[in-house]
């Protein structure tokens, strides 16, 4: 923890994390508690991170929160929970002589500063990396060290899985109080290293219904989120194992029929929720299209609460298939950098692949392709340059 001056400052960074097991409606909302549990893949920080500095001084009159450059209210409900959580956690272990607890700051008021490097609010999990980033942050700036994943998810239900690297599992817990609702690590992100995931960002913008409001409108009115509930518990077995045998054929079938279920709940909301938009559509039929030309399946999709689709795959398939969208959805000229992550090679298309699937290119269908892998959970960033808050306590311009 850097301490200039008489503001002590703390930064981290902590990853998107994209669900292959969905979760989808809660039992309890004030404690986010999830009616199944559900599973994921931690995305590399290289490609895309929160990165969070809370700063602590006994000056500060208040806690304030900046987000993406802008001031916040920090009268936020699940930001006040998070705040009060990892407060309450740290009391509770400087009571019992916990030599690491920081007495100086946890009597201090808190500056926040977030910033996203990817979209907010456009279903690449935003919330998720950026609560699992505030608490582990505060987490730092206090001295505590251990189990966090609980608090996160009271941020936002998915923000615990970020708080694990790799494959992670979100156990949804029996008890009432939630304390057994946390995240657990399946395996660490060096267990599949050709695992790929290419992020295919169709539309930027701001969903027009949010994750929350779409949860509650799907447990008060799909009866098919009920019948999604009892045959979970079967998948999430089902896909630890392809996991842990790394078995890409039984991983991907369960990642495309998880995703399918999941917004077939949202269709069966009444009113229906439409997070799909046609190019979303276009892009599940050219994978389909695609395995069918090879005769096996070696690209799978999943869709979170936005159009944008994750396509997952493995590394020797990359070259090819990034050529396959690309030439279905030809990018805007003068536009943004097409390609982003990791370096994908320019390969030939074979006439025989581009005659099995029958479809009309869409210019500017795709805004751009982000190609990453698995990665680790959240960070200390030692590097006092790298710092969202100045010597003043103030979000930097």
């Amino acid at each position: 923890m850097a301490q200039d001056g008489s503001v002590a400052r703390v930064t981290c960074t902590a990853p998107v994390n994209i669900a292959v097991i969905k979760y989808w409606g809660k039992r309890n909302a004030d404690l986010i508690l999830p009616i199944n549990s559900s599973l994921s893949v931690t995305l590399h920080q290289d490609q895309l991170k929160s990165t969070t500095t809370v700063g602590a001084s006994r000056h500060f009159k208040e806690d304030r929160i900046w987000i993406n450059g802008k001031e916040e209210n920090i009268g936020n409900p699940r930001l006040q929970t998070c705040l009060r959580e990892v407060r309450r956690l740290a009391r509770k272990r400087r009571n019992s002589g916990d030599e690491n607890s920081n007495t100086l700051t946890l009597n201090s008021k808190v500056h926040i500063c977030s910033v996203n490097n990817f979209p907010t609010a456009a279903g690449l999990a935003s919330s998720a990396a950026g609560y699992a980033c505030l608490v582990y942050a505060l987490a730092k700036l206090y001295g505590l060290e251990g189990e966090l994943s609980e608090i996160a998810r009271q941020g936002s239900g998915s923000a615990c899985r970020s708080m694990y690297g790799g494959f992670v599992q979100w156990i949804m817990g029996v008890k009432e109080d939630g304390s057994d609702s946390i995240a657990q690590q399946i395996e660490p992100e060096t267990h599949w290293p050709e695992l790929r995931l290419l992020v295919l960002v169709v539309n930027a913008e701001r969903k027009v219904v949010s994750s929350t409001a779409g949860m509650q409108t799907t447990v008060k009115t799909s009866p098919l989120l009920k019948y999604r509930a009892e045959i979970v518990p079967e998948r999430m077995m089902e896909m630890s194992e392809a996991i842990k045998q790394r078995d890409f054929e039984k991983f991907a079938q369960l990642t495309m029929k998880d995703s399918n279920q999941f917004h077939a709940t949202c269709l069966d909301t009444f009113p229906p929720i439409f997070y799909l938009n046609e190019i979303s559509k276009c892009i599940i039929n050219l994978v389909h299209r695609y395995n069918s030309h090879f005769d096996e399946t070696l690209v799978a999709y999943t869709f979170d609460a936005g159009p944008n689709a994750v396509i997952f795959t493995l590394e020797q398939q990359v070259d090819t298939f990034v050529e396959v969208v690309k030439h279905y959805f030809p990018p805007e000229e003068n536009g943004e950098q097409f390609l982003k992550g990791l370096p994908v090679n320019s390969v030939p298309l074979a006439e025989p692949l581009k005659s099995s699937i029958p479809m009309d290119p869409i210019k500017g269908g795709i805004r751009y392709i982000i190609n990453t892998q698995a990665g680790p959970g959240p960070q200390l960033i030692e590097d006092i340059n790298h710092h969202l808050i100045g010597e003043d306590g103030l979000a930097k311009q």
